[in-house]
């Protein structure tokens, strides 16, 4: 169930009709095993997928490590003042992401994983039926994501890659290359897009996105 008021309090970047689609392919894909999500921040995206993921009798593993991307440090574009920690100066979102999946009756889906993503895939060894990829943007962040986490997916699972701007005038364009990357590949087919949710599908016979 989603609770929109919820959503609408829980800071984040994502719009509604993307939210909604998150839902509807976790939904989907749980009933093939959990999902995974790189890039908690508050919570938002978290509330989507693990709500699609609970229906499905599933689970969402959550990585992030809550010091914030690149862009929301302090003194960057897209900071909020109210997540930094005024003991050290540094943005800290665990305790607000803990908050919202307490508020979300997620608890019992959402397992949250404090770490940077690619010390959490060093030794990853669960198959995925959905990666969502909403981490640092830059090129060598997205691209890392990708190369990490891909490789779990299993056939027939989804890649789902936010903030795809085809015009560099509306945002960064290390997403947009990640995704064009992924759907020139034999591994993955395009889907669609959601606004500026990129989404592919693993085929039924593939082998390894490689590294």
């Amino acid at each position: 169930m989603i609770d929109k008021d919820l959503i609408d309090r829980t800071k984040g970047f994502l719009d509604e009709a993307e939210g909604m689609k998150l839902f509807e392919v976790a939904r989907e894909a749980g009933r093939l095993g959990p999902g995974l999500e790189i890039g908690s921040y508050c919570g938002k995206s978290a509330l989507y997928l693990g709500a699609g993921l609970k229906a499905a009798g599933s689970v969402l593993f959550s990585i992030d490590h809550h010091r914030g991307s690149e862009e929301q440090q302090p003194g960057e574009a897209y900071c909020d003042p109210d997540l930094i920690d005024p003991t050290t100066g540094n943005i800290d979102t665990v305790n607000v992401f803990r908050k919202t999946i307490e508020r979300g009756e997620l608890e019992d889906t959402v397992v949250p994983i404090v770490s940077p993503s690619a010390v959490a895939a060093r030794q990853w060894g669960t198959p995925l039926s959905l990666v969502f990829i909403d981490g640092g943007h830059s090129l060598e962040a997205a691209l890392g994501d990708y190369a990490a986490w891909s490789e779990h997916i299993i056939p027939g699972g989804y890649l789902l890659i936010h903030d795809i701007f085809r015009d560099p005038a509306e945002g960064g364009q290390a997403p947009r290359q990640v995704f064009e990357i992924a759907a020139a590949s034999e591994i993955f087919e395009k889907v669609g897009l959601e606004k500026t949710l990129g989404i592919l599908r693993r085929r039924a016979e593939s082998g390894s996105p490689g590294r």
